[in-house]
């Protein structure tokens, strides 16, 4: 692990001689010591302006000894900037582009408790805003010649009260959400149940760790995360999955019931 990360050390020091690349963060369960022997590397390179992918790419190759092709700014969708996926002496390595304004911009809205929720592939549960503060705030910054996502990360380790309270405030969709899945379920709609029911647990989930103040970056593990926070319903996870995998009338009501017992809980 020691050799990895030192290997990764020497990567992110590369990548900041790429024009428009400011600082280089490891991510992911790498960052948060969660992470399985065969878990990717996450490597956030933080830009501004337009960063040189070409010199990127040229870089890349170097390490995965053929050529590359790096989705500029856009090519991954509107959230998930672009990047690389490569394989580099055997690990696999993801480098994920991050424009630092951007991230600067929604930190700014986050204090303030402002958030979006926008479309972006891999995301099916959409690109909740914050997870750019959130990513910050749980790196492991690599490389920042500027000391500008340093600051930053300083910064995030304080989670706004007004977002907190924006989004416990959000929980109220998850009722809207099984309420429209009530009505589809009859009809034996489970594709729209399916993603109504995926939707109020989601939700849910981004309510529960910000009443925490704990950052919730993406669906991935969020339900096993989040019975494990304090005064989660019990079995949470468990309760929710059962609703996923029956899809049926009593799936919904036993849905119906977990999300009232979450608000309850939430206040």
């Amino acid at each position: 692990m020691t050799n990895q990360l030192d290997g990764m050390a020497d990567m992110a020091a590369r990548l900041t001689g790429v024009r428009g690349i400011h600082a280089v963060a490891l991510g992911g369960s790498r960052a948060r010591g969660a992470h399985r022997p065969d878990s990717d590397w996450d490597l956030g390179l933080y830009y501004r302006g337009t960063p040189d992918t070409a010199a990127l790419a040229a870089l890349a190759a170097t390490f995965t000894g053929g050529p590359v092709e790096v989705a500029g700014p856009g090519g991954w969708g509107p959230w998930v900037d672009g990047g690389v996926w490569l394989t580099a002496d055997g690990a696999r390595v993801d480098w994920i582009l991050r424009d630092l304004d951007r991230v600067e911009s929604v930190w700014a809205d986050c204090r303030v408790g402002r958030y979006e929720v926008g479309v972006q592939a891999g995301h099916p549960l959409g690109f909740w805003s914050p997870a750019y503060a959130g990513e910050v705030a749980l790196c492991r910054v690599l490389a920042d010649p500027s000391g500008e996502l340093t600051a930053l990360r300083t910064e995030t380790a304080v989670y706004p009260e007004p977002l907190r309270q924006a989004l416990v405030e959000a929980a109220w969709e998850a009722d809207f959400s099984v309420a429209a899945a009530a009505k589809s379920v009859r009809g034996g709609d489970a594709l729209h149940v399916s993603l109504c029911l995926s939707r109020a647990f989601g939700v849910l989930t981004q309510s529960m760790h910000a009443a925490h103040r704990t950052w919730l970056l993406n669906e991935k593990g969020a339900l096993a995360s989040a019975s494990r926070l304090p005064n989660a319903p019990a079995d949470f996870g468990d309760r929710a999955a059962a609703a996923l995998r029956a899809l049926d009338a009593t799936a919904v009501a036993d849905a119906a019931r977990l999300v009232r017992d979450t608000r309850e809980l939430l206040g």
